[in-house]
């Protein structure tokens, strides 16, 4: 059996990948922060699929952490095939009204952790020439959003790594892809206490769904994955309208989102 490891493993996309990979039949590495959530989890995979399954409790916004989950991706007698980099938080607020410490720890977990995990994964890949790195990003990456400028910034840098470390390694056997989506039905907004009640449903995705089609594209080598086709076309309107028009819109919207909130 291959192994992959799945950072965020016990809740949203991350137990979506979980149960998607220990159906292929692969064991698992999970990482998370509750300790007894991650055993718990650990224990109905190992039960339903008949995998193994490792825990390494470990908040990713600490030096010691990323560390620990580096030294785990760099050992080469239990070599990682799969590293999926889905943990991740976004803030409620925009930039001004946020601490500078959730500024900082967003930037550490959405950024500085998938970059420190990914360069310690990637050596052994190299070496055995195939391996595979899957970095959950988010169509709000593709443009500047009001209020969250932050978390679109982290998002952004994201798929732009992983485009970039996909086309230096797509011939030597790795792949590495960003996954894109949109609203997911997760625990994320309400972790991070967004409202979401005036979202439409036509506009809400299935966490397995979303895992599915990802796992597709990275097969087939793609850079990006944006799943459905009604994100296809909306994040290809972020991604590629003309910058004026897009800053204009967002503009408007900006000054729509400060009013409500001043009312």
């Amino acid at each position: 059996m291959t192994t992959a490891l799945v950072t965020g493993a016990t809740a949203g996309l991350g137990a979506a990948f979980a149960r998607a990979l220990a159906t292929e039949r692969r064991d698992l590495v999970l990482v998370a922060r509750d300790g007894e959530r991650l055993a718990a989890t650990a224990k109905q995979l190992t039960e339903k699929y008949h995998v193994e399954v490792e825990v390494l409790p470990a908040d990713l916004v600490s030096d010691e952490g990323c560390a620990l989950v580096e030294a785990r991706l760099a050992d080469a007698t239990r070599p990682v095939e799969l590293l999926v980099n889905n943990a991740g938080i976004g803030l409620r607020s925009g930039f001004v009204s946020n601490t500078i410490d959730d500024e900082e720890r967003m930037l550490r977990l959405n950024v500085r952790a998938v970059m420190r995990l990914t360069h310690a994964a990637l050596p052994g890949m190299i070496e055995r020439g195939h391996g595979d790195v899957l970095n959950v990003s988010s169509v709000a990456g593709f443009g500047p959003t009001a209020p969250g400028s932050t978390y679109s910034a982290t998002k952004a840098w994201v798929t732009t790594f992983s485009e970039s470390v996909h086309l230096t390694l797509k011939h030597q056997g790795v792949r590495v892809i960003a996954l894109c989506p949109g609203f997911v039905r997760t625990e994320f907004h309400q972790r991070a206490e967004i409202p979401t009640s005036d979202i439409p449903d036509a506009l809400w995705l299935d966490a397995d769904a979303v895992v599915r089609d990802a796992l597709v594209d990275l097969r087939r080598g793609r850079p990006t994955s944006v799943p459905s086709v009604r994100y296809k076309v909306l994040g290809g309107i972020v991604r590629y309208a003309p910058r004026p028009v897009y800053l204009r819109l967002i503009g408007r919207a900006a000054k729509t989102v400060g009013r409500t909130t001043s009312d």
